[in-house]
Formats: structure tokens, sequence, C-alpha cells
């Protein structure tokens, strides 16, 4: 396969990726060798159908570079990204407005290759109910004429709980599901969208995930593709989650074994169908 061919695009719905696209181990396992560092971000998106962008959590970028990154991915691949986590940290977040408008300013350079915008709030951040309803209502719906989609990443167990499902629905915004131990683990629906993240890759695997949990992942993925719900999972809401009858699904390998996660990315798509690189 030419290394910069047309690209993977969604299957069925689904969306696998990884979090960010420059990682030194990448260039002994995912990059082919002598790849220069500037195409890794063409390369990698020819082999995934999106990744999470990590850098904005800490600094909006400048329009032109947004720009830059839409034009070295294939049609049909979607970047999601990490809001600035000034926003997050602020002491008045129902005062962001002027700063979550230059955020989504900049990042619509990205044009139909942005997907969703992840709202990470760090545990130890201090939350009040309140301020984080206002804070919610300034997320925009849209820019120019493209829809928005949100997710929320609540890392504070003190404050996730049905209330939080509660308010995610009413804006239908997404809540972040993950694996990891480490953070609140809830799979409660509340958009027509599921954002995943998977945490638990291991060195000790070349797939980072066993075959075995690739496949059921997959399941679970499809499931939700095709509006339903896992009934494995652990949830917040005795409510029922807004129907659907089809959802976009991002699956992001992220963190834990960092230098596996491209390959448990490829294996997916190959599970579902897609090329495996």
């Amino acid at each position: 396969m030419d290394m910069f061919d047309d690209g993977v695009a969604a299957i069925d719905g689904i969306r696998v990726g990884i979090g960010g696209w420059t990682f030194a181990p990448w260039r002994a396992n995912f990059y082919p060798q002598g790849l220069v560092q500037r195409r890794e971000l063409e390369y990698a998106s020819r082999q995934l159908s999106c990744i999470e962008i990590n850098g904005t959590y800490y600094g909006t970028q400048k329009p032109a570079t947004y720009a830059k990154w839409r034009d070295e991915t294939p049609p049909g691949f979607m970047f999601s990204a990490k809001a600035p986590k000034r926003i997050m940290q602020a002491r008045a977040l129902e005062k962001t407005g002027p700063q979550i408008e230059d955020f989504v300013a900049g990042i619509a350079e990205l044009g139909a290759k942005l997907g969703p915008l992840v709202w990470q709030f760090d545990a130890g951040t201090r939350l009040e109910a309140g301020a984080f309803e206002a804070f919610c209502a300034l997320l925009p719906n849209s820019v120019g004429n493209r829809r928005l989609r949100h997710v929320l990443d609540v890392r504070d167990p003190g404050f996730v709980d049905a209330g939080l499902v509660a308010l995610a629905r009413r804006h239908g915004f997404a809540t972040v599901f993950t694996d990891s131990p480490e953070h609140p683990s809830f799979a409660d629906l509340s958009a027509d969208f599921v954002y995943a993240r998977l945490m638990r890759s291991q060195s000790a695997i070349a797939s980072g995930y066993s075959p075995q949990a690739l496949a059921q992942w997959l399941q679970r993925a499809r499931l939700w593709a095709a509006g339903g719900e896992p009934t494995d999972l652990p949830r917040l809401s005795a409510d029922p989650p807004p129907p659907a009858s089809a959802r976009d699904v991002f699956i992001l390998f992220i963190s834990a074994a960092k230098e596996r996660n491209p390959a448990a990315a490829m294996a997916m798509i190959g599970l579902l169908g897609g090329r495996r690189g």
C-alpha cells in the first residue's frame, strides 16, 4: 500500500484513532523508517480515521496551523481536539465566553475535518453546579454553517453523578467513556455520538489490547453505532438515553502503553473491514 494513499474514512459510522501524532517510539513501530517528522501527520491520517489533538489543551494554535493540518489530511479524516485548559481552569467558568469564542473561531479552520471538542476538567478542579451549567450554555452549537459537537470529560468523582448525565442530555453533549481505572468510568449515552477513550493498552501485547478485547470493544462500538447501548458497561442514570437510530462513534486509543496505541487502532480498523496499513 502506498503510504500516502486516500486514507481510511469512518466505517459503519465508527472512527478509530489515537491521541496526537508526534511520539518518538512510534518512529520505530508505526512510521516508516526514514519518514521525516513533518510528514508524520500526513502518514498517520492515512492509517487511521481520527486523531485527538492534545496540543490544543496547552494553548490555542494559529488558524494557519489548523489550516495546514486540514490540508495535510485526506478527505473523510476527522480531528477531535481538547480545548485549552486555561478555559476549564478559569476561576469564573461562567465568564469564559470570549475565550471559548476565540478557540472555536481558530479551530474552525479545520473545516469538514473538525470533529468533537473535548472539555477536560481534571481531578482536583473544583466545580460549582451553577457555574458549570452556565459554562455549558456558553458552548456554541455551530460555527459558521457547521455544527459543533461537544464532549464533557469531568474527572472529579465528586461531580460525576446522574445530575451530570442529565445536564449533558439537556445540551446534547457527549461525556467521555473511558476504561481507565484512574478516571470516572460511565457509559450513559447523552448525545447522537459516542466518544470513548480506551486507556488500557499493554506493552507486552503487540496490538496493545488482546484480540479478544479488541473484538469485544468492536462489538460495543457496533452496538453504539446502531443506536443501542452495551449492557455490560457502568451507568450512572436510571433514566433512558435519548433515542437514536444511529450514532457516530469515536474510539481513541490513548495513554497507557502509548507505543502500542497505533497498532491497537489499526487492528480494530482491520476488524472493522478497513485496511491494516
